[in-house]
């Protein structure tokens, strides 16, 4: 017998004595996970099944050490990924345990949320970037201003950075993202000679279609790269402005808003609403469309920040459809033709990292973008597919209309 094994390390010896913790952690993860399963490896060699209780899907996850575990019951999805980036835990696929632990989120409770110390430190920085004027700029520049070359290399051809519609497996996504763009479109009962506001304008691909139709669009953007690249396309009837939506001025026939509205945060949403409300003419109508994230977990999610709020989209915030509906029709706004459609939000990002995966293979991600970035964001990836798989978020469109 040599030192080694006669001997145990510190660090071995302190993993063998916090194990049975561990084990408890594991067994109320086993208790709530309804449907579904993981396969788990344990740092210790061992494998272990949680859950299997009903058909689900089935996530398979190596523990290489027990502090994975920690991370994730202190500081909930920030300290999993974290967890994963320092290489405490793997998976060859990322999309089942998230869309696990949002499928069974009731059953699970808080046992992967941030907690105490934790949740009120995570829920402070989230404070310091809200959306005031100044922190919209800053925030939006944070995630949007990464580059034109940046996006353009996994987006589709369209260069449409939300959810497409009626996605269908084999086809290209521009056809579903065009389908999504006619959709929003007719929402606005808007004709040649009309005129929409765009509030968050994106890289123009929704103002392009309502121009084909000799529709004027005024997009609004904080993005200066998204900016220049809606100038540079030159679209007739098409003007464009870095300008705050509190800020706006006129009256239009429609206003078009897709996925803008998750940068506002609940705080502002009385303010993006009263905007609407404002430069719609009478008998006007706005066509929204914005992810949603189930009231059952609206409490939980709105009192800390989640891994996409600390790490990919600062000052961003999901939406409760129920609160922000009754702000709608506070402001004289009737909701109309409320249509979801998460799968197929999965099935984009699915595409999207498809894409991703591609351009980094082959190089052509900007090289200011290191490898932990990348990795970063093949993560955010997965795991917004597997909250839309697993029903606690979702998309949809909605109608506003202004009464006469």
């Amino acid at each position: 017998m040599d030192a080694a094994t006669s001997h145990p390390s510190p660090a071995r010896g302190r993993a063998r004595l916090f194990a049975p913790i561990w084990h408890r952690v594991l067994d109320r993860i086993d208790r709530g996970l309804r449907e579904g399963a993981i396969e788990a490896q344990l740092p210790d060699g061992t494998q272990r099944l949680l859950g299997g209780h009903a058909p689900g899907p089935v996530a398979v996850v190596r523990l290489v050490r027990w502090r994975a575990l920690w991370r994730l019951v202190t500081a909930g999805s920030i300290g999993w990924y974290e967890g994963w980036a320092a290489g405490d835990w793997t998976s060859p696929d990322l999309v089942p345990i998230f869309d696990l632990f949002v499928r069974n989120r009731g059953a699970l409770g808080n046992v992967a949320r941030a907690k105490h110390v934790a949740r009120l430190a995570v829920w402070l920085g989230h404070r310091l970037r809200r959306n005031h004027r100044s922190g919209a700029r800053r925030n939006i520049a944070a995630h949007y201003d990464l580059g034109n070359d940046f996006y353009r290399e996994w987006l589709d051809a369209t260069l449409t950075y939300s959810s497409a519609l009626d996605v269908v497996a084999g086809e290209p996504l521009e056809a579903a993202q065009q389908r999504k763009l006619d959709a929003v479109f007719a929402r606005t009962a808007t004709s040649a000679g009309q005129s929409i506001l765009e509030i968050g304008c994106g890289w123009g691909s929704f103002a392009a279609t309502a121009a084909a139709a000799g529709v004027a669009v005024h997009g609004l953007t904080l993005s200066t790269e998204q900016r220049d690249h809606v100038l540079a396309r030159g679209l007739e009837g098409v003007t464009v402005a870095l300008t705050d939506y509190r800020d706006v001025a006129g009256r239009y026939d429609a206003v078009a808003s897709i996925e803008m509205v998750e940068a506002v945060g609940p705080e502002y949403w009385p303010a993006y609403l009263a905007t609407i409300a404002r430069v719609l003419k009478p008998g006007g109508r706005a066509a929204l469309q914005f992810i949603t994230i189930a009231d059952d977990i609206w409490d939980a999610y709105n009192g800390s920040a989640d891994f996409i709020q600390r790490y990919v989209f600062p000052g961003g915030s999901l939406l409760s459809a129920s609160r922000f509906r009754a702000l709608a029709e506070a402001h004289g706004l009737a909701w109309q033709d409320e249509h979801r459609f998460g799968l197929d939000y999965a099935a984009t990002l699915l595409d999207w990292r498809r894409r991703f995966d591609r351009a980094v293979a082959e190089g052509r991600l900007p090289p200011r973008f290191d490898a932990r970035f990348q990795q970063l964001w093949r993560y955010y990836l997965m795991y917004c597919e597997g909250g839309f798989r697993g029903g606690g978020i979702d998309v949809m469109q909605v109608t506003l209309v202004k009464p006469r």
